[in-house]
């Protein structure tokens, strides 16, 4: 059953003035991992940053794009030195650090673009959808993104990408590789809606064989449950796409807004195949209904019948045992018998009688 986290932000946060940093999540023991990026169409750098320090706004006049890959923000030293070094907002850090925070995009004074979303993961042990918490802040030449500690870091096809120089990235700004990050994350929701019709159609195999049982109906429910999760977490990127397609702001790029247009069809795309499941679920829970309303319907007609052709029998049985003393039929050698045969003859006349009315 799908099982996704609340760690009570509120309870976390009461009190506390806007801006201060508190981290809300699951509680983790490994050490934040920086990694720093750098590149243009020539050449690239990769480095693992171990000293705070080296975590530096770039020069605005450099040809390079610097992009900071920041694995963990548990730990509110590292978010808070990487906000005074790039000189974030505190409001935007505290974001970075609420793992419940919901998808949201702000522009702060045409200098930094934030973008908070979800990244979706299918646990294959707990068979459930799990949601990692992403933040991308968009910059003069950088771009930071912070992302929740995982054994694996979501944004390696990006990295091999810049390694290999293949594709747009290395010969685009940073705008760019924010386009790429949300398209990588943007494909896992198109794999997740993917897995999940595949699902469906198993379902749907099962009921209309009549296979289907409790176990089904249970799976259903969790479905439905699965898509109205994936339907809030992926609907605000819609409106976050219209917003950096209206506001042409000085850190998007002309060249990037048909790549952003796309994506926001592909966000379209993954809408409307939610809204079809979550319709296709409801069908088929009434369906599933009707096939175990009908299964009772049978049940209850098969013992309407017995009943009724033991109707006559018993009341046939309960006259002759009732124990008067003057009754001559007892004291008749063949009486059992024709008792007997009457009884049969009434019950093969009622069963014919019902399947000539089409009742059996």
């Amino acid at each position: 059953m799908s099982k996704h986290r609340r760690y009570r932000s509120a309870e976390k946060t009461l009190g506390t003035s806007p801006g201060t940093l508190t981290y809300v999540g699951a509680d983790i023991d490994h050490a934040t991992k920086i990694k720093r990026i750098e590149y243009n169409a020539t050449e690239y750098h990769v480095d693992e940053i171990v000293k705070l320090s080296a975590c530096r706004l770039p020069n605005e006049a450099t040809s390079f794009v610097n992009w900071l890959d920041v694995d963990g923000i548990h730990e509110q030293k590292v978010v808070s030195v990487i906000g005074q070094q790039y000189q974030l907002h505190p409001l935007l850090l505290e974001d970075v650090m609420n793992t419940e925070q919901k998808p949201k995009i702000d522009l702060y004074d045409d200098t930094v673009v934030f973008v908070t979303l979800k990244m979706l993961h299918h646990s294959r042990q707990r068979q459930a959808i799990e949601a990692e918490h992403v933040s991308l802040v968009l910059g003069k030449n950088y771009l930071i993104s912070f992302q929740e500690e995982r054994t694996k870091d979501i944004f390696e096809t990006v990295i091999e990408r810049i390694k290999a120089s293949s594709g747009k990235t290395r010969r685009n700004g940073a705008d760019y590789l924010l386009y790429a990050l949300m398209d990588v994350i943007v494909d896992h929701y198109l794999l997740i809606t993917e897995r999940i019709g595949e699902k469906m159609d198993e379902l749907e195999e099962q009921i209309i064989r009549e296979q289907a049982n409790q176990q089904t109906l249970s799976i259903l429910y969790t479905l439905k449950r699965e898509l109205a999760f994936i339907r809030r977490t992926i609907y605000p990127l819609r409106d976050m796409i219209g917003v950096l397609l209206r506001e042409e702001s000085t850190l998007i790029d002309r060249s990037t807004l048909p790549y952003l247009h796309d994506l926001s069809d592909h966000i379209n795309q993954i809408i409307e195949s939610l809204d079809s499941y979550r319709e296709l679920i409801s069908g088929l829970m009434d369906v599933y209904y009707s096939i175990v309303s009908n299964r009772m319907n049978s049940v209850m007609k098969t013992l309407t019948i017995v009943s009724a052709i033991f109707i006559p029998l018993t009341f046939i049985a309960g006259i002759y045992g009732m124990n008067f003393d003057n009754m001559p039929e007892l004291r008749t050698k063949t009486g059992y018998f024709w008792v007997l045969f009457s009884m049969v003859v009434i019950a093969v006349g009622e069963v014919i009688y019902f399947k000539r009315r089409g009742w059996m």
